[in-house]
């Protein structure tokens, strides 16, 4: 009992990251409201982000700043550079998704997928 309790206390964070993936996977399917798939997006690009900065991490490492000590264990800092690249395109998405479900509800009216294709629906049934 205590060496299973261990390995899932000792991987907590992936136990995390699975969790918000499930969450934001859930919201961005189950929803029907444009703003909340955008939002369950955000949710699954953060649980990808935690991954790529846990793995990243060396238990015992330090900052890859060369002391000249030998034996000397490094935490990789590649992850996070790649993960703040990915944070500046997320938000980058993320303004361009708000701004089409601006424009669809200028379009529509509402900003509910389930409404948006009656309305389309209607007018194709009207042609």
């Amino acid at each position: 009992m205590d060496a299973a309790f261990a390995l899932i206390a000792g991987h907590a964070n992936y136990w995390l990251v699975v969790i918000l993936m499930m969450i934001g996977l859930y919201v961005a399917i189950a929803r029907g409201n444009l703003v909340k798939k955008i939002v369950g997006l955000n949710l699954f690009q953060t649980s990808v982000f935690m991954l790529y900065i846990s793995m990243g991490k060396v238990e015992g490492g330090t900052a890859p700043i060369l002391t000249g000590l030998p034996a000397t264990v490094y935490s990789n800092p590649l992850p996070h550079v790649l993960i703040l690249t990915a944070i500046v395109v997320g938000i980058s998405t993320t303004a361009l998704a708000l701004a089409l479900v601006v424009r669809i509800r200028e379009a529509y009216g509402t900003i509910e997928e389930d409404e948006i294709l009656e309305i389309e629906r209607d007018v194709g049934s009207k042609s």
